[in-house]
């Protein structure tokens, strides 16, 4: 944990985060617009590094290039060439974790990580098992399933302010 701590250039100084901007499927794949958007709203609170997770399927390197793309360039460390012994670690080392329904939300809740999992189009369950899991579901749903189809309704203000309140 140090080492990767020393690696990435992680202060504690900062709000550490890690992104989980992937996804095994379309319906599961937020929006970059919307984790930017997010982005946007700590960074205007908080000192914050992002850790872009994702893997190395074409649609999901489309997300995280138009996240580096995006004006947080400089605050972001994208993770998709790393191996999972060398990702865990960072992930160890993030105050808190921001994930579609994804590998990556099981892992940082597994770790210890709060991980507010971002459920777009599968049943909550998958996303709400453990202590540090905090689902967020699409505006106008009251439950969230299979075919939920809610991706483009997930509000970045309720994440952040999910995130305020994890961070307290």
């Amino acid at each position: 944990i140090n080492h990767a701590k020393s690696k990435y250039k992680i202060q504690d100084t900062q709000i550490n985060i890690l992104l989980g901007v992937g996804g095994s499927g379309y319906t599961k794949r937020i929006s970059p617009d919307i984790f930017i958007k997010l982005m946007e709203l700590c960074n205007k609170e908080y000192n914050c590094k992002f850790f872009l997770a994702t893997g190395k399927k074409e649609e999901e390197q489309k997300i995280l290039n138009e996240i580096l793309k995006s004006k947080f360039n400089d605050k972001c460390i994208a993770l998709d060439q790393l191996n999972l012994i060398d990702i865990l670690p960072i992930i160890k080392n993030c105050k808190i974790s921001v994930c579609n329904d994804s590998s990556f939300s099981h892992l940082s809740a597994a770790v210890g990580i709060e991980t507010i999992v971002l459920m777009a189009d599968t049943p909550l369950l998958y996303g709400n098992y453990s202590p540090r899991m905090h689902p967020i579901i699409p505006d106008g749903e009251t439950i969230v399933t299979h075919n939920t189809l809610g991706k483009d309704k997930i509000n970045p203000e309720k994440i952040f302010s999910k995130l305020q309140k994890l961070l307290i």
